[in-house]
């Protein structure tokens, strides 16, 4: 038996076809591309993706994203270098990435409505699912 990853992008290329048009459909809700690096960042932080984490960081900063506070992601709600509507979105991001059924997702809904519509925070969730589905593909390698 081989332990070689799977290549999941040569065994099933229509199937990683449909899923990188999902991304078109929910950037067409225009999702802050700011916000969107940070999501997609800091779920692949969470999701230990190398290969993700190392991507996110070069397309953030090739739209203007500051080294300091790409640096300080993963200490996020311990620094003031995000707005109150990025916080609101990265609780968003750490509750559906690490699961707990303690969560009060109600609450982390009412501080998401203080800053987003709700066309936006249903981008803002399919952004967050998308990216754990792509971390879940790029870890299986691993």
């Amino acid at each position: 038996m081989t332990t070689r990853p799977v290549n999941l992008f040569q065994a099933l290329p229509d199937v990683i076809s449909a899923l990188t048009g999902v991304h078109e459909a929910i950037d067409a809700h225009g999702l802050d591309r700011t916000l969107h690096h940070l999501v997609q960042l800091r779920a692949s932080q969470l999701n230990a993706c190398a290969f993700c984490v190392k991507m996110h960081v070069r397309e953030a900063r090739e739209d203007g994203e500051t080294s300091e506070r790409l640096d300080r992601l993963v200490v996020w709600e311990h620094v003031s270098d995000f707005s109150p509507a990025e916080r609101a979105a990265l609780a968003w991001v750490e509750a559906l990435t690490l699961l707990d059924r303690k969560t009060d997702y109600g609450a982390l809904r009412a501080a998401l409505r203080a800053h987003f519509s709700d066309e936006q925070i249903s981008a803002l969730t399919a952004t967050v699912a998308m990216i754990n589905l792509w971390n879940r593909i790029q870890v299986s390698g691993h």
